[in-house]
């Protein structure tokens, strides 16, 4: 079974960013506000940290369940783990998500700076240098035979695009500007080249663009 790698649910400003300027331990988009660019999967009825009923049905809801759907492995940047750069000053720092990270699975960190690895609840993050290719290749065997999803950020999805290794892309653009930051893409044109591409508007006013090779 060809294990596939996914890039799930990636949100951008109209503008092409992923996220803002001055990432820091207090704002970990920089100055993007993260709840303007993911406000559609927040008021799905899928939504996983919903302590309500209700919430959208429809387009976004559909993104939002399919998100973990037969994922193995996560791979992430460094960047996307935490705000601290270089070598690792404050060994305490266990990313953003607290005792309970959503992904359930092993999590690739990409680093030059390695570490232990270390288990909150489900989910095992493992600190690897390498390119792509190598990275995945590990990924791929901890995924047990399931896809490895692409978690980003913006930098390292343009690493793995770079060296052709992304099999599906779903980038969800919401209809606010940002002005700078790490920048995506200035149009989703720009992968025609090696991807086919259906884009889809929701009702929440976010568009989804949906890639896979061609």
């Amino acid at each position: 079974m060809n294990q596939l790698l996914r890039v799930q649910n990636f949100c951008v400003s109209s503008d092409g960013y992923g996220s803002g300027e001055n990432q820091s331990l207090e704002r970990p988009f920089g100055h993007a506000d993260p709840a303007t660019l993911m406000s559609w999967a927040g008021a799905t009825a899928s939504w996983p940290n919903r302590t309500e009923p209700g919430g959208s049905r429809g387009i976004d809801d559909y993104f939002t369940r399919d998100f973990s759907h037969n994922i193995g492995a996560e791979i992430m940047g460094r960047n996307k783990f935490g705000p601290q750069r270089g070598p690792w000053q404050d060994s305490e720092w266990r990313g953003w998500w607290g005792e309970e990270p959503p992904f359930h699975t092993p999590v690739f960190v990409m680093t030059h700076h390695p570490r232990p690895s270390f288990t909150l609840s489900d989910t095992t993050f493992h600190f690897v240098e390498g390119d792509p290719a190598s990275v995945l290749e590990q990924a791929r065997k901890a995924a047990e035979g399931k896809d490895v999803r692409l978690g980003g950020g913006v930098a390292t999805l343009r690493q793995f695009l770079d060296a052709g290794l992304v099999d599906t892309l779903h980038v969800a653009v919401s209809p606010v500007k940002l002005g700078s930051g790490e920048r995506l893409w200035e149009s989703p044109d720009e992968l025609l080249d090696r991807y086919h591409l259906d884009v889809v508007p929701s009702r929440s006013g976010v568009t989804h663009h949906v890639f896979w090779r061609k």
